[in-house]
């Protein structure tokens, strides 16, 4: 049997900035770990901590205000919290890349794509500059561009938003590396290229052995992409296991109220409608307790007491909420929840026909 390598493993991760509200305690004790060639989907509320989470991945958390509090981050045998600036330097589009949500804040408008992607290659690569230009020809081509050698000589405000978004893919592959972040890479775009650009981001993770962290707020464009899935609320990790984990058998109430909240065209518009009551709370004060107590209907008393463990649900499947400890009142799934359980296996099954 093959084992699995392990490309990142954190622990711990705790990460503040300093405001002049006081101490904002983004992230607050992060576990998670990625295999090769593994998709891990992180889920969550603006706010919620994801972005700092892959943001910290990077090292790119600006210190000050940013404080790596605690925690490790093991990528390749390193520790990258102590590594420094130069040696982050080497390592990121290297072995680690990154795509954000907006591709124009990511491109130079005044540079041909062809050439930015080149530059990327050069840079991380000895090889001549013909063999690297026709790398990047063939990247362009990768990630589904018609007429790669034209569009290699075109500038940014030459493509559409899709396709902008695509040249970023190309860039962050340029290197071949080991682990590609993508913060909310389809949220500016819409439904017919999101679907598009998932579909991508799937053909590059079968291509390749390239582990993927897909950051986004929407449960929606994770079940096609994903392995496994990490709930984010409040800095924390509330629920984590495999995609079917979460979609056929969620525990966590904030789970669930995110299921809950996707849009379902086959039902009525009130059922459109449904949202999570409340706000996240404030983290340069998080709550006493369980930190999703104020907006859940199942809260008990210990709730706002005491903050729950991570329970252990399966060998794969981990949820942080007080509802699974043995003396907890037996509380059945949400209605709404189910439906969507229910429609989630129709769908699978038209698929699988």
């Amino acid at each position: 049997m093959e084992t699995r390598k392990k490309v990142v493993e954190v622990k711990d991760l705790r990460i503040n900035f300093k405001t002049y509200a006081g101490l904002v305690q983004a992230v607050r004790g992060v576990n998670f770990e990625l295999y090769e060639g593994e998709t891990l989907a992180i889920v969550g509320e603006s706010g919620s901590g994801k972005s700092v989470t892959s943001n910290a991945l990077m090292k790119l958390i600006p210190q000050p205000p940013g404080i790596y509090a605690s925690g490790e981050i093991l990528f390749d045998g390193k520790d990258l919290v102590k590594l420094t600036e130069k040696q982050m330097t080497k390592i990121r589009g290297n072995d680690i890349a990154m795509i954000f949500q907006d591709p124009m804040t990511s491109l130079n408008p005044t540079m041909k794509v062809g050439r930015q992607i080149t530059e990327v290659i050069l840079q991380h690569r000895s090889m001549p500059k013909a063999e690297a230009k026709q790398k990047a020809i063939q990247l362009i081509d990768q990630v589904g561009i018609p007429f790669p050698e034209k569009r290699y000589n075109q500038y940014p405000h030459e493509f559409s938003g899709g396709m902008r978004q695509r040249i970023v893919i190309a860039i962050a592959l340029a290197a071949d590396p080991k682990l590609l972040i993508a913060d909310e890479p389809t949220t500016a775009l819409d439904v017919t290229i999101q679907a598009q650009i998932l579909e991508l981001m799937k053909e590059i993770q079968k291509t390749s052995k390239t582990s993927i962290i897909f950051i986004t707020h929407d449960l929606g464009v994770v079940a096609n992409v994903a392995d496994r899935v990490a709930v984010m609320y409040a800095g924390q990790i509330v629920e984590y296991g495999t995609v079917n984990d979460i979609f056929y058998n969620p525990k966590h109430p904030y789970t669930w109220g995110l299921l809950g909240s996707m849009p379902d065209l086959d039902n009525d518009a009130e059922e459109l409608l449904h949202t999570i009551p409340g706000s996240p709370p404030d983290l340069t004060h998080p709550p006493k307790g369980d930190a999703f107590a104020a907006r859940n209907e199942f809260a008990m008393a210990i709730d706002y007491e005491q903050e729950p463990p991570m329970f252990q649900v399966s060998d794969t499947h981990f949820a942080k909420t007080w509802l699974l400890h043995p003396d907890a009142p037996d509380v059945a799934i949400p209605e709404i929840v189910a439906k969507r359980i229910r429609t989630f296996a129709e769908k699978e099954a038209q698929y699988n026909d």
